[in-house]
């Protein structure tokens, strides 16, 4: 099927609705008309295929997610909510040794997410990712039944849509379906995001700053050590994500680290740290 084929490796693409930053614009190599786009991230390590004009596209926050896990053995990874795919596989494109489970209840998301495994450009981790469609919201052996068992992940990742009352009422069908579930999300997302941790498992989010007392209150006893990272576009700035990391059953004080700034003053590329996030060179591990 044609597709737009852009270069999301350097920049965030500009169509996605919830990047932090809007300052880069992704080049096009290839353009037809089509109702999808073929996008490279990790300067082409991955391509992934995600609809256009429709739904939450993905580009820099997707990224910084998958920065957020870190491992030097084998591991087994699930991203909770994974549309197309795109954080659950620049985690598998950069950790040779992650398995990676995409967890996407939208047989249109999931389906985009299944050919962008199977093209050639991703044969080097498709074997190591599966996708399951399946509601994050489950509970129990219904849960278990759908193929999340519980103690079964080393991380768990999530970017869940953020609970916006305009969201709610788009006529975007892919969006609305995203935000069908937003009441109470953070505390649904989390508490199966516990359930199938394994104990020491490290859950890692990204959203948006005013979610953050509702995201400390959904950990409760369920993980600990909560370490948030503001992301300032630049220095001076209002934060417009935050990055969560926390681990199942640490009792380890909550820790506010120092901001992440995307950007120089008066610059439009990222700072050096935040372009290998983005390209897959590094992770941000916890501290």
């Amino acid at each position: 099927m044609p597709a737009w084929k852009r270069n999301c490796g350097n920049d965030a693409c500009p169509a996605d609705k919830r990047a932090p930053v809007r300052d880069a614009v992704a080049e096009m190599t290839t353009m037809t008309t089509t109702a999808e786009t073929v996008d490279a991230f990790h300067r082409g390590k991955f391509h992934l295929i995600q609809p256009l004009g429709q739904g939450h596209r993905s580009g820099m926050d997707a990224m910084l997610l998958a920065a957020l896990v870190s491992c030097e053995r084998p591991c087994r990874v699930a991203d909770l909510g994974a549309g197309a795919g795109a954080a659950g596989m620049a985690v598998a494109s950069r950790l040779e040794e992650a398995e990676v489970l995409l967890v996407e209840r939208s047989p249109i998301m999931t389906d985009f997410a299944r050919r962008s495994l199977a093209l050639p450009e991703n044969a080097r981790f498709a074997a190591r990712v599966a996708v399951l469609e399946a509601d994050v919201s489950l509970n129990g052996k219904a849960r278990a039944a759908a193929g999340l068992p519980d103690d079964a992940f080393d991380h768990v990742i999530m970017n869940p849509p953020f609970n916006d009352a305009a969201d709610r009422r788009t006529p975007d069908r892919l969006k609305a379906e995203a935000h069908a579930m937003s009441d109470n999300l953070f505390e649904t997302w989390i508490k199966t995001a516990g359930a199938i941790m394994k104990p020491g498992g490290q859950l890692s989010l990204i959203a948006r700053p005013e979610s953050i007392a509702e995201i400390i209150a959904a950990c409760g006893r369920r993980v600990g050590g909560i370490e948030i990272t503001p992301i300032l576009p630049r220095a001076g700035e209002n934060a417009v994500r935050i990055l969560v990391t926390a681990i199942k059953q640490s009792r380890k004080r909550l820790v506010l680290r120092a901001p992440l700034i995307m950007h120089a003053e008066g610059a439009h590329r990222f700072s050096p740290q935040v372009d290998d996030f983005n390209n897959g060179r590094a992770a941000y591990r916890r501290r």
